[in-house]
């Protein structure tokens, strides 16, 4: 290792190589650092004094420096960083103009990684200025991650942040997901409380569904970096994901606006699924009501005693089909299990947690006498959807706990947890990836040495190796994850 640490009888030699480097920044339009303001001479000091200040001599003075600390700069603390519980850092690495271009800064980056191994460091974070293409290429040779963008010391433009893994056991993350829009035209029903009760950027109104974690082609979640969620499960495999490192990720989480009655639909099961789509997932789904009016509605199975003559013939009518739906009323904090073969409706004015399958099928039976701005209705699938009708199908909501930790469904394909927070709560073990959104209040996630705030409505993904995870504050969570 060529580094050293640095003593104050390096100081002058230190400042010197920090002014050449800030000085050929600034003839090449870099406008990073500035010697004086930054980097200046009391926080070099300052870096000495902390022995946190390490350099390497060359011919002439100091060649190479660079701070390696255990400390985390104040802007880090909004980056949804992915790697590690024991971070080390370096900032300020400084390598001679007349030694650039020739391997040094790889080399340095080399004994940053074995500097920080003594520490007992897990991972390593950095940043730099989003113009510096030099910087930004010898980190992306080092394997490091961008992890979003800060702004650093008044400088005019942001930094992007960097880390990357330093030990095999390194655990990861919660990442915070950004969610894909169904609206317009796909959701006549929808309305605009995604935007107006949880501040998602939807850009149609009506939008009915904020895909929150989501692997549907075209539809995709995506981090802080707008990578999306198939990628980095491409990317960080069975870590990330469990199992379903090489199989199809099989849930999705949506979040549900119907200012307007959905249509009668049913899904199919993987077997059906399987033989007439094309090979996709069956759907299963559960909900979790939010909002709902004072005697909500829900279309929940076929009244009892319908066959599936008088089904079809009344389908086939049209408005018939109203007389043959089982109604049953909820309120917020019901829960209801929608496997595939349960002809439901979702009832107008209701606002919903969404777990199921990983699947885009829908069969429609019925859907109210809509009509488009032509005139024109939304397709029906009845022979679909007669084929694969359970009509046996009976059960009711489950009221949910209203406090503590709760598993109200343990189902083949997912579990759902509800997480009643006053103060803090421990999260559950995490099974293959979970997935946890705040519902009604902003959250804090906690885990070993740090913390990063859950807004109202946001969803974080957790991957398989998780740290212990805790949820801090007042109001309630919900945690979905599979259960095959």
């Amino acid at each position: 290792m060529l580094l050293r640490k640095a003593t104050m009888q390096d100081l002058e030699a230190v400042c010197t190589l920090y002014m050449e480097v800030s000085t050929k920044m600034e003839s090449e339009g870099l406008h990073q650092w500035h010697f004086g303001e930054y980097p200046s001479r009391a926080i070099i000091q300052e870096d000495i004094e902390r022995e946190e200040l390490y350099c390497v001599y060359g011919e002439h003075g100091v060649a190479m420096a660079v701070t390696i600390s255990t400390r985390q700069a104040e802007p880090y603390d909004n980056i949804n960083w992915l790697f590690g519980v024991r971070p080390g850092y370096f900032y300020r690495l400084a390598v001679q103009p007349a030694k650039q271009g020739q391997g040094y800064g790889t080399q340095m980056m080399e004994d940053v990684q074995s500097v920080l191994h003594l520490h007992g460091c897990d991972s390593v974070r950095c940043d730099t200025y989003a113009d510096n293409t030099l910087a930004i290429k010898l980190f992306a040779r080092w394997g490091m991650r961008q992890s979003g963008r800060i702004v650093m010391h008044g400088r005019p433009k942001d930094s992007i942040c960097f880390e990357k893994r330093l030990t095999e056991k390194c655990p990861l993350l919660p990442l915070r997901m950004h969610p894909a829009f169904r609206g317009g035209k796909l959701t006549p029903w929808g309305g605009e409380r995604l935007l107006t009760e949880y501040d998602k950027p939807i850009e149609d109104v009506p939008t009915g569904e904020s895909l929150e974690v989501s692997c549907v082609p075209g539809l995709e979640s995506m981090d802080d970096t707008g990578v999306s969620l198939p990628e980095l499960v491409a990317k960080y495999g069975a870590q990330f994901v469990g199992k379903y490192e090489f199989a199809p990720f099989p849930l999705l989480l949506k979040l549900i606006d119907a200012k307007g009655t959905l249509s009668v639909q049913v899904h199919p099961n993987d077997n059906y699924a399987y033989a007439n789509e094309h090979g996709k997932l069956g759907k299963t789904e559960a909900w979790l009501i939010l909002q709902a009016p004072e005697g909500s509605k829900l279309v929940y199975g076929i009244k009892e005693g319908t066959t599936l003559e008088t089904l079809r013939a009344a389908c086939e009518e049209g408005k018939s089909v109203e007389s043959l739906l089982r109604y049953v009323n909820v309120k917020p904090g019901d829960v209801c299990f929608i496997p595939a073969g349960c002809v439901h409706a979702i009832g107008e004015g209701i606002l919903l947690y969404e777990i199921q399958q990983s699947s885009d099928i829908t069969y429609r039976f019925y859907d109210w006498g809509r009509v488009d701005k032509n005139g024109k209705p939304r397709e029906l699938h009845l022979e679909k959807a007669l084929a694969v009708t359970d009509l046996s199908f009976h059960l009711d909501p489950i009221p949910a706990p209203d406090h503590g930790v709760s598993r109200v469904l343990d189902e083949n394909y997912f579990t759902l947890d509800l997480i009643h927070v006053d103060g803090e709560e421990k999260l559950p073990s995490i099974n293959q990836f979970g997935m946890l959104t705040a519902l009604d209040a902003p959250l804090e996630l906690v885990w070993e040495n740090d913390s990063f705030p859950v807004r109202k409505g946001e969803t974080f993904y957790i991957p398989m190796t998780a740290p212990v995870l805790y949820v801090r504050g007042k109001g309630l969570a919900a945690l979905s994850m599979p259960n095959n």
